[in-house]
């Protein structure tokens, strides 16, 4: 069994987009369930240091081999997980691209709200939040979005410090809103911080974020 599914996948016919096709289907049932579908995008670093590929780059660090991944995983608001609704590749760094050659990298994000986008009509009366980080705050993705009409709500956590068409600036104008409420989670330790509880506000405009007290 173990060499037929090495045959399968070292076989020049097979794509991965055709072993993922059943899973997106599925995906797609078990979002059409809920009313609400959040999609998150990120990047996956698959890193196969040490074996011996073919068609590999450098991740962060040139002595990591592998490659990228762009995945859109659904979930529900109550976090419930729906499965992977798209895959897209992005560009390893430095001078060897083993996937998507020539590929900028903010382009990505935007092909994954296209397919969000595209979703919307294979799922009537559903709402879908497109959701991404600091690395999704790009310009093009805001104006990609307002040309097809916002068919799915968009969510990046800003990185810029925009000027605002009225003269004012982005931080300024969404911290000054009324507060709404608060939440208190743990944020996880990274980048040699230690784990800490931090307080976290709801405003009308702008999440602010302050710790409170270190995790023991």
């Amino acid at each position: 069994m173990g060499m037929v599914a090495y045959r399968f996948l070292a076989s020049e016919e097979v794509d991965w987009r055709d072993i993922m096709a059943p899973h997106w289907v599925q995906t797609q049932q078990c979002m059409s369930a809920h009313a609400v579908v959040l999609c998150l995008q990120g990047t996956t670093e698959l890193d196969f240091n040490g074996q011996e590929m073919t068609g590999l780059g450098p991740l962060n660090y040139k002595a990591r081999r592998g490659m990228y991944l762009h995945p859109t995983y659904a979930v529900t608001p109550q976090r419930e997980p729906l499965g992977s609704a798209t895959l897209g590749c992005g560009p390893a760094s430095g001078a060897m691209r083993p996937v998507c050659a020539g590929q900028k990298e903010s382009t990505r994000w935007l092909e994954g709200y296209e397919r969000v986008a595209e979703m919307v009509s294979e799922l009537p009366a559903k709402r879908l939040v497109y959701v991404a980080d600091r690395e999704g705050d790009v310009i093009e993705l805001m104006q990609r979005a307002q040309v097809l009409g916002t068919p799915a709500d968009w969510l990046v956590r800003a990185q810029h410090y925009r000027c605002l068409p009225d003269g004012e600036k982005l931080w300024a104008r969404t911290s000054a809103g009324q507060a709404l409420g608060e939440i208190v989670f743990t944020m996880a330790s990274r980048h040699g911080q230690k784990a800490h509880k931090v307080q976290q506000e709801l405003g009308r405009n702008d999440w602010t974020c302050r710790p409170v007290t270190r995790a023991r």
